[in-house]
C-alpha cells in the first residue's frame, strides 16, 4: 500500500510540483487549497503524512496545525510545516504548535522527500523501511550492519548515530550543536569539539581502501553527507 501524503497548500504552481514529483516517488497524493478542506479530508481518510503550508488564506497553517493535533484521528500524524519564514522564532513557533519538521521555501523536491523520508522514520519506521542508502552505503536499522559495497563496515554506537543521521537527511548541513542535540539528546552536555573526534572515527571506519569521503566539512558551518565534491 502506498504512502498517503495530504497537501494543504494554496500556490497553484507548488502544488502542481510536489504532486508531480511525490507520485514520481511512488507516495499517494490528496491536495487542497483550503485550510477548513483539509482539517475535514484529514479526519475523514487519515493521512500517513502531512505536507501544511504557513501562509493560508482564512485559516493559517498553525492554526490547522493546533487543530490537527487537538483531534484524536490526526494527533499522531507527522505534519512538515512549507513556509517562506527562515527565521528562527518562526521556525520555533512551528515545531512548539505541533509540527514535526519544516522546509523552507524555495526547496527542491529531493529535499522535500528527504525530508519526508526522514520524518517517516522517526515516527512511522514500518512505512519508510528499514534499510537507508546513499551512494554505495547501506545501513540496516533492524540488524544495525552498515555496509560500503559488499564490505562490512564495524562502527561504535555513536558514530552509527552519527551516519543514521546524515543518511536521513543527505545533503543537509548540520552544526556541531545541532548533531549534538539530534545524536547525543538535548539532556546531556558534551563539548560541541566532541562532534569533531567522532566525525574523524566515522570517516576513518568508512573510507576503506581509498573510497571516496562523503562526509564534507563545511568551513564555519557544520558537516553535511553530500557526494558534490
Amino acid at each position: 500500500m502506498k504512502t498517503r501524503i495530504l497537501l494543504i497548500e494554496d500556490d497553484e504552481n507548488i502544488t502542481e510540483l510536489v504532486r508531480y514529483n511525490l507520485e514520481r516517488a511512488d507516495y499517494e497524493v490528496d491536495s487542497t487549497a483550503d485550510g477548513e478542506d483539509g482539517l475535514m479530508r484529514a479526519s475523514e481518510k487519515t493521512p500517513d503524512i502531512i505536507l501544511l503550508d504557513w501562509m493560508l488564506p482564512n485559516l493559517s497553517g498553525l492554526e490547522i496545525c493546533r487543530r490537527l493535533r487537538r483531534d484524536s484521528d490526526t494527533a499522531n500524524v507527522p505534519i512538515i510545516m512549507l513556509t517562506a519564514r527562515a527565521d528562527e522564532p518562526d521556525r520555533i513557533r512551528g515545531l512548539e504548535t505541533g509540527a514535526d519538521d519544516y522546509v523552507t521555501k524555495p526547496f527542491s523536491p529531493k529535499e522535500l522527500i528527504a525530508r519526508i523520508q526522514a520524518v517517516l522514520r522517526r515516527v512511522r519506521p514500518a512505512l519508510a523501511g528499514a534499510q537507508l542508502s546513499f551512494e554505495d552505503i547501506t545501513l540496516d536499522n533492524v540488524s544495525h550492519r552498515v555496509t560500503r559495497g559488499d564490505k562490512q563496515i564495524h562502527l561504535g554506537p555513536t558514530e552509527y548515530r552519527l551516519l543514521r543521521h546524515f543518511m536521513e537527511n543527505p545533503g543537509r548541513v548540520f552544526s556541531r550543536e545541532q548533531l549534538l542535540d539530534s545524536v547525543w539528546g538535548h539532556d546531556v552536555y558534551v563539548e560541541p569539539r566532541t562532534v569533531d573526534v567522532h566525525i574523524r572515527r566515522l570517516r576513518k571506519a568508512m573510507n576503506v581502501d581509498g573510497l571516496p569521503d562523503y562526509i564534507r566539512t563545511v568551513r564555519s558551518a557544520g558537516y553535511a553527507l553530500d557526494s558534490r565534491r
